[in-house]
């Protein structure tokens, strides 16, 4: 493949540290696509508690990430990654349409628990159900959702199951049931990629960026 520029991007910046990467999880699916991909990139860093006026004239909803695509920014995590995917088909990333929705309840489930001050909301048991449900498929069609192969729906899932880990972890004192041996593999094995090594943010970053969101 010829070279190409680096893209110019637009991620979250740290609370605190402008100069270090915040904890989006939808920045670094992009981010990790990009890494695996091995498509060259410049961060612009964006602190989205004082948007500057530069950053709110490419986009007026305030949104990150963007991507610049020929002169045009393009916003969504899921609109960028299948613009990559169509541009950059080599590695494919594309998920099999039937596994298009493996894990893809666990975000909101997780988020729902997070945030609930009700034990007997079953916030909690809905959040094992579905990662119960990942386990089941890991367990029959693992290590990775598409087997051997890793996919769009893994760069998708990754950040959001090290959210959760650190944020549930660390607010509730709560953790993956040890039972869900194929998840913990799973997980383990998506935060040792050298992609996800380089895009992670810090564990205190993600902290930081939940803790408002449950005692606001």
């Amino acid at each position: 493949m010829a070279a190409v520029a680096p893209f110019e991007v637009c991620v979250k910046a740290a609370a605190g540290a402008p100069d270090l990467l915040g904890d989006c999880p939808f920045s670094q699916k992009m981010l990790l696509t990009l890494e695996e991909k091995h498509l060259p990139y410049a961060m612009k860093m964006v602190n989205l508690s004082d948007k500057p006026k530069w950053f709110l004239e490419i986009s007026p909803e305030g949104k990150v990430p963007l991507f610049k695509s020929d002169e045009t920014w393009v916003s969504d995590s899921d609109c960028i990654t299948q613009l990559l995917e169509e541009k950059y088909p080599d590695p494919s990333l594309a998920t099999p349409p039937e596994y298009a929705s493996v894990g893809s309840k666990i975000f909101p489930s997780f988020v729902k628990f997070l945030k609930s001050k009700d034990p007997s909301d079953s916030s909690e048991q809905a959040l094992l159900d579905e990662l119960r449900a990942l386990d089941d498929h890991l367990k029959a069609h693992g290590p990775y959702i598409n087997v051997e192969k890793i996919c769009a729906a893994d760069l998708s899932l990754a950040p959001k199951l090290y959210h959760l880990e650190i944020a549930l972890g660390h607010l509730k004192n709560w953790t993956i049931p040890e039972d869900l041996t194929h998840v913990h593999n799973y997980m383990k094995l998506l935060f040792s990629r050298d992609s996800f090594a380089k895009t992670k943010p810090t564990k205190e970053h993600v902290i930081a960026g939940w803790l408002p969101k449950v005692n606001p």
